[in-house]
């Protein structure tokens, strides 16, 4: 058994270090290359290959032994309080708590967190365009248009796969980029995994995320089968160590681009969607008119799929606390900058086959 002095000081430690790598700014070239080309491939190698095996999500097993945990520390401190008429109790578990919190954060970051912190796409990558005009904006919105109205029907004939890992062509195509953008050896593809948050994704409209924890992915239960295969790609650029969401969106993107016809689709309907957002009414108006009526019936699933178990409220609070935790994070933009993919592909010099040219 640990003391109570020796604990009150391995607790204050703990909390120590977890504000000192909170708020100490460690130069990004040195977390490039130690951590994320060198020790995160290693753990995410480690961990992903695991997960994969397990048809359950661990995020759930996570989840439900912390808040039972928590719920039993404090309903014990409660009772204890409440018989010996100590409120020095129940502050003394919160801290205990809060203590945990800090170490949990600590591990966070060595699992995957630091990856927020590595050399943004921007000084990875040739740029040397202006920001983008918002017609350049409108004139990629048209060649996603033009990409989907042409693959609609062949991707439709061929169809999509429900496990994204049997789906060799996206698999290679993530390689290569991944071996394009960095010398860090290739992340290993995670299984998209139902889980109990599933209606909380429903109600929030989220597709999917990574379990920092366990380095697994796990997906919104109603994405339908044409947007699996970008919402795969960019969860596996999640687990390559792009932790930015416009970096995942743009590795993911590139991995669709490159694939099969139906992963191509998928890609390009999201791009079509991302732009769709940013153009205003004038130029929603524009791209909606060069829809196909395949493309535009997919689009309508979408959009059905969304609103049918959308919660506004409890959508716009989440989205908040995700704004606010990327920020915490050092993502300035916070939720936009899930449309600055639009500024990457726009201002990056690519090679043939939208090939990204690195510094």
């Amino acid at each position: 058994m640990i003391s109570m002095s020796r604990r009150g000081t391995l607790e204050a430690g703990v909390s120590i270090m977890a504000v000192v790598a909170a708020f100490v700014e460690i130069p990004r070239p040195l977390v490039e290359r130690w951590y994320s080309t060198g020790l995160y491939p290693l753990v995410q190698h480690a961990l992903t290959p695991v997960s994969n095996l397990l048809p359950f999500a661990w995020l759930d097993v996570m989840l439900t032994a912390a808040v039972a945990a928590a719920l039993f520390a404090l309903i014990r401190a409660g009772r204890r309080a409440w018989r010996e008429r100590r409120l020095a109790i129940v502050l003394a578990t919160f801290g205990h708590l809060l203590a945990v919190a800090a170490g949990v954060y600590l591990v966070f970051l060595m699992l995957w967190g630091f990856n927020y912190r590595r050399i943004p796409m921007e000084e990875r990558l040739i740029l040397d365009r202006a920001a983008p005009t918002t017609d350049a904006v409108l004139q990629l919105g048209l060649e996603a248009v033009r990409q989907i109205n042409e693959l609609h029907g062949p991707a439709h004939a061929v169809g999509w796969v429900s496990d994204q890992r049997q789906n060799a062509p996206l698999r290679a195509a993530f390689e290569d980029v991944q071996r394009s953008l960095s010398d860090a050896t290739p992340a290993v593809p995670g299984r998209l995994k139902r889980t109990a948050l599933g209606p909380y994704f429903r109600w929030t409209s989220v597709d999917g995320m990574v379990n920092p924890f366990a380095l697994e992915v796990v997906a919104n239960p109603d994405l339908l089968p044409f947007e699996r295969a970008f919402v795969a790609a960019h969860e596996w650029s999640h687990l390559a160590g792009y932790a930015d969401e416009s970096e995942a969106s743009f590795v993911g993107w590139l991995s669709c681009i490159r694939a099969d016809v139906p992963t191509q689709y998928s890609g390009w309907l999201f791009l079509f969607w991302q732009v769709n957002g940013e153009v205003g009414t004038e130029g929603r108006a524009t791209l909606g008119a060069a829809l196909g009526a395949g493309p535009r019936a997919d689009l309508n699933a979408i959009v059905e799929r969304i609103r049918r178990g959308q919660l506004p409220q409890l959508r716009h609070a989440s989205w908040l606390l995700y704004d606010q935790y990327l920020k915490a994070n050092r993502v300035e933009e916070g939720i936009r900058s899930y449309s600055a993919v639009i500024t990457l592909l726009l201002r990056a010099r690519f090679d043939e086959g939208w090939t990204p040219v690195r510094r």
